[in-house]
């Protein structure tokens, strides 16, 4: 009885023991081409040209980067340099060309103000001689009708009263007129010097 006891017991530990050899061996990685080590596998892929290569980043709007700054290298088109060129000489003839505009427009202003100055004394001067012509007429009358007055005696001496109403009024006329044209003078005196202080030139103003 305690000899088969003696078996079962050696037969239950050598079974373990195979068991045990068995799942050691299954867990043993095993050597295949694929799992070569990665330095083996760079120094095939240097040996063999002809080996795949890893394939180049390509970037796109999902994963370019945020942070790193992209630099492109390289000359302008032809296009952008010529035309930054054509810009750069018109803007010099513009350029040149305002100074000369500047000072025609400029010197049309003046002109134009000069004008309209000439206009004014010119018309005040009219507004003189027209004042000047009237005293004279009234002037001649008043002469005229005189000599009459004063040529008969007795009619004068009838319509003493009358004449010297008229006499009264046509020497205030006359007066009245000779005020006119000597304010009108002197407007004219006073427009001449502000057109000078304006810049007007005297050859305009006289």
């Amino acid at each position: 009885m305690k000899h088969l006891r003696h078996i079962g017991l050696g037969f239950v530990l050598a079974l373990s023991t195979v068991l045990l050899s068995a799942v050691a061996a299954a867990q043993t990685p095993s050597s295949t081409p694929d799992q070569a080590p990665l330095g083996d596998y760079a120094r095939k892929v240097r040996k063999d040209p002809g080996a795949p290569k890893p394939k180049p980043k390509v970037f796109d709007n999902d994963n370019i980067p945020t942070n790193d700054k992209l630099s492109v290298v390289g000359p302008a088109p032809a296009s952008t340099t010529a035309d930054a060129s054509d810009k750069s000489t018109a803007d010099s003839k513009d350029a040149a060309a305002k100074p000369a505009a500047s000072a025609d427009e400029e010197l049309a202003r003046k002109k134009a103000i000069w004008k309209g100055w000439q206009d004014k004394l010119s018309a005040q001067k009219d507004s003189i001689d027209l004042a000047g012509r009237e005293l004279d007429v009234l002037t001649r009358e008043y002469q005229l009708r005189a000599a009459v007055v004063y040529a008969d005696v007795g009619n004068r001496m009838r319509n003493s009263a009358q004449w010297d109403k008229q006499d009264a009024d046509y020497k205030q006329k006359i007066a009245d007129k000779q005020k006119a044209v000597e304010d009108a003078k002197q407007k004219l005196e006073d427009m001449k010097e502000e057109a000078r202080k304006s810049g007007v030139p005297s050859a305009m103003i006289d």
